[in-house]
């Protein structure tokens, strides 16, 4: 008997079951109010006013439905109109088009932005003529452009904007460049002010000169003049546009007048948006232009910059790379000195405050002043490879390299992250003084944000190419021995990004380490990096990434020029992943074969990896085997006949034990499909072997060929429907290898028609028995041989077994498929990653211990 609480923990159970049952009363509450909401929802009378009549074609249901419907099926009927204009454009026109130009009177915000997007689409469909979607469309879209809401009218105007590209000149010069003197009058509101200015740009490509000058340029000096600096600003940012429809000298005499009026104003945005428009502008004015008017403006304006809006300052700090190049050539060696202590100055902005306070206590404008000097940085990053240009990289180590220096390390991670996306413009402008910021490189490799490094390895194999191959420091022999902190940092770089969440920017460093072997020597990859590819392809978890670590051990191995080291991947590659337990090893294994098939030769992969491959027929994982039937035709393009022959033998015998085993349905579909894209693949010859067996037969005794003739005409074996293929022994004299091609697609076609695709290949025993039992036909000499088919490990043996490797000549056979019975360690070998033991699939064959 439990002693009764004390007082005080009852209190507190009470009052815990109170709360409880306070909570679960609210929620009821809440229940009962929400009843009547769900029941308005669904009362017969909205459920008749949402009803329409399904017996009503499109033409009269849209019709309906924008007399009598709700707001929100009117969208949808104008949502729909492109397609009713589509389908019927006529009856659109006629019956439609009417009821949306009511709707649109008196429509919301939702239906009016609809409708804009509807009337574009229609246009960039071309499903009416221009003529009569300027004579259906045009008004409805003029009469709503000055709507009470900023986004429809801005939603209207682009469209307005698209359709003046496709207008012809008539109809824009009286539908609307005759209503825009009207329209541009101080008289009228802002906003009808501000829609004049935009279409005014917009028309000057579509007139003459003359034209222009007699009726676009008054209204155009007018709204320059607005008494409204939004007007003034909008006007100003569409200089651009008219100075380019008017030429050069009208520019001059009269764009140019208007923008240095307008970069005295007393307004900031106005005077922001004529130095912009100035800028963009730099290559339309010849030499005296710019040094005797713009470099007098830009002067005053950079000196001014400080003491204005810091607006002003991101601005000026982001068009000083256009400036520069520009103004290149006409500055004095004063003016060069004091532009570029301006860009100095504004590459450390608001860095002399910082003071390590908590943001927290910091007032919120200080904060909001921070983040623009922030840009300011980060643009000076963005413009600093012109300003290489602009010092000439010959003087980069005097003039720039502190400067450099800084952006590198700069505390905040969005100027780190541009300098890094201009690194390798900065390597390829310095050339040969690429030695200079070796350090720096080291230093964004091995910097905190992965947003950095991300950045930094976009162009990894380029710089480092430069690198190796550039500057005072290179020898080739040497690679990289004046940068002993480059291996550490690069494998630091990967650690961190295979630590992080990003697998894109791991998988990406991966990708772009396969550039090592042209950097750095064969042993250092060997000791630094392989390794960890395989770790990586052994224990990741994001399959590309595995992928990724494949391939660039694939390209290690390519270029690694010691044969000990070579034979070691070689076989931890088989050992490890071919017959490893985990199913999940030897499917990257598979990949890994492909990998080797387009990186290396084919005799290679025919040396040291096609029986693996193959052995995995037998794999006790249905998705091993899917794998590898997708991977054959790959495998059998390796091939070369004649010399090839027995790998060939081994490939069918494969693929036809599948055809006969296979119990699953989805590894039996896909074995079919590969046997008919197999049985369609062309071999490839060997011209130097089949000149060696040409005259080998030209060589044999006249007896010999007359008694082979004979035996030929006057015997025809006997092959039993489950014999797949004719294979001549290796060691045969073939007199036509084309023949013999031939001839085993023949019999395969006629072996598969009779067998592979029976309906009844269910029978295992039976099936396997026969399979066992084939009887294959091969010409020595002469002579008639009939052998049965028995799996040894000849079979399996290297088809160059003098150049083979100690752990895989002939009489050591490749490491056993076979799997023990134990508990692994390895992750991947429980649950759905299926590591049961695989049998030996070799008679001879026996399993490790």
């Amino acid at each position: 008997m439990h002693p009764p609480p004390p007082p005080a923990a009852a209190a507190a159970m009470d009052f815990s079951q109170n709360s409880l049952f306070g909570y679960m009363e609210d929620l009821q509450e809440l229940t009962i109010i929400e009843r009547p909401v769900r029941r308005s929802l669904k009362t017969p009378e909205e459920i008749e006013r949402l009803t329409v009549d399904e017996d009503l074609s499109d033409i009269e249901r849209a019709v309906y439905l924008l007399s009598a419907g709700q707001d929100i099926q009117g969208t949808s009927v104008i949502a729909n109109l492109p397609y009713l204009m589509r389908q019927n454009p006529a009856e659109t026109l006629r019956r439609v088009l009417p009821k949306v130009r009511e709707v649109l009177h008196v429509a919301g915000v939702e239906m009016q932005l609809t409708a804009a997007v509807s009337f574009l689409t229609i246009l960039q469909e071309d499903s009416v003529s221009i003529h009569t979607y300027a004579h259906s469309f045009l008004q409805v879209i003029l009469l709503h452009l000055e709507h009470r809401d900023a986004g429809v009218s801005n939603a209207w105007l682009e469209t307005l904007l698209f359709v003046i590209e496709v207008l012809p000149k008539e109809t824009l010069r009286h539908e609307i460049l005759n209503p825009l003197v009207s329209k541009a009058q101080l008289s009228q509101t802002v906003q009808s002010r501000l829609v004049s200015c935009k279409i005014l740009g917009k028309l000057t490509n579509k007139f003459d000169a003359h034209t222009i000058k007699r009726e676009i340029l008054p209204l155009v000096k007018s709204l320059c003049q607005d008494v409204d600096y939004d007007v003034r600003s909008c006007m100003c940012r569409q200089l651009e546009n008219i100075a380019q429809g008017i030429g050069t000298e009208l520019t001059k005499s009269a764009v140019l007048p208007e923008l240095i009026e307008l970069s005295r104003d007393e307004s900031s945005s106005v005077r922001l948006a004529a130095f912009e428009t100035l800028v963009n502008l730099l290559d339309i004015f010849d030499t005296d232009d710019r040094s005797q008017t713009i470099l007098p403006l830009v002067k005053s304006f950079c000196e001014k910059s400080f003491k204005a809006d810091e607006s002003i300052l991101i601005s000026l700090s982001f068009h000083l790379g256009k400036l520069c190049h520009g103004l290149y050539g006409i500055f004095t060696p004063d003016q060069h000195l004091r532009f570029l202590e301006f860009y100095k100055k504004l590459c450390t902005l608001g860095l002399q405050q910082e003071n390590g306070h908590n943001e927290n206590q910091i007032p919120p404008q200080i904060l909001e002043q921070e983040k623009k000097y922030i840009s300011v940085r980060k643009n000076c990053a963005y413009n600093f490879p012109a300003m290489i240009v602009f010092v000439d990289p010959k003087n980069f180590h005097m003039e720039l390299y502190s400067t450099f220096f800084c952006l590198c390390h700069d505390p905040e991670v969005p100027v780190r992250y541009t300098i890094a996306i201009c690194f390798y413009e900065v390597s390829k402008l310095l050339n040969s003084g690429v030695y200079l910021i070796h350090k720096e490189l080291i230093t964004l490799l091995q910097d905190e944000s992965l947003e950095v490094l991300d950045a930094l390895i976009d162009h990894l194999p380029e710089i480092l190419e430069l690198m190796s191959t550039g500057g005072e420091s290179s020898v080739q022999e040497n690679k990289f021995s004046s940068l002993p902190d480059l291996i550490p940092a690069l494998t630091a770089a990967e650690q961190r990004a295979a630590a992080s969440l990003k697998w894109r920017t791991h998988e990406k460093l991966l990708q772009k380490y396969a550039c090592l072997p042209h950097v750095i020597s064969s042993d250092q990859i060997y000791y630094r990096f392989l390794q960890r590819m395989f770790t990586i392809m052994m224990t990741n978890n994001v399959l590309p990434v595995q992928k990724a670590a494949s391939r660039t051990l694939c390209i290690f191995l390519r270029y690694n020029r010691k044969q000990e080291q070579r034979y070691e991947v070689i076989q931890k590659l088989i050992e490890q992943l071919g017959q490893g337990k985990s199913y999940w090893n030897r499917l990257r294994f598979l990949d890994t074969c492909e990998f080797i098939i387009e990186i290396f030769s084919k005799s290679f992969f025919c040396k040291y990896f096609f029986l693996p491959a193959i052995e995995l027929t037998h794999d006790p994982v249905a998705n091993v085997r899917m794998k590898l039937c997708n991977l054959l035709p790959k495998v059998k393009s390796t091939l070369k006949i004649p010399a090839d022959k027995h790998l060939l033998q081994q490939l069918e015998m494969c693929v036809r034990k599948l055809l006969c085993q296979e119990k699953d349905k989805d590894v039996l579909a896909i074995v079919k499909r590969t046997v008919l894209e197999l049985d369609r693949m062309e071999m490839s010859m060997d011209a130097e072997q089949l000149e060696k067996d040409k005259q080998q037969n030209d060589a044999r005794p006249m007896s010999d060929k007359t008694f082979e003739k004979k035996r030929r005409d006057t015997k025809t074996p006997t092959l039993p429907k489950s014999i797949s293929v004719s294979v001549p022994g290796p060691s045969s004299g073939t007199p036509s290898t084309s023949k013999e091609i031939k001839k085993s697609k023949l019999i395969r076609s006629q072996s598969f028609n009779s067998q592979a695709f029976h309906a009844k290949y269910g029978n295992l025993d039976k099936c396997a028995s026969k399979s066992s039992a084939g009887t294959y036909t091969s010409s020595v000499s002469g002579l008639t041989k009939t052998s049965m088919i028995s799996l040894t490990d000849d079979s399996f043996r290297t088809r160059n077994a003098s150049s083979a490797p100690a752990s895989f000549s002939p009489n050591a056979p490749l490491p056993s498929t076979s799997r023990g019975t134990g508990n692994s360690a390895d992750p991947k070998s429980s649950g759905s990653k299926d590591a049961q033991p695989r049998k030996a699939t070799l008679k001879s064959r026996k399993s490790n211990p």
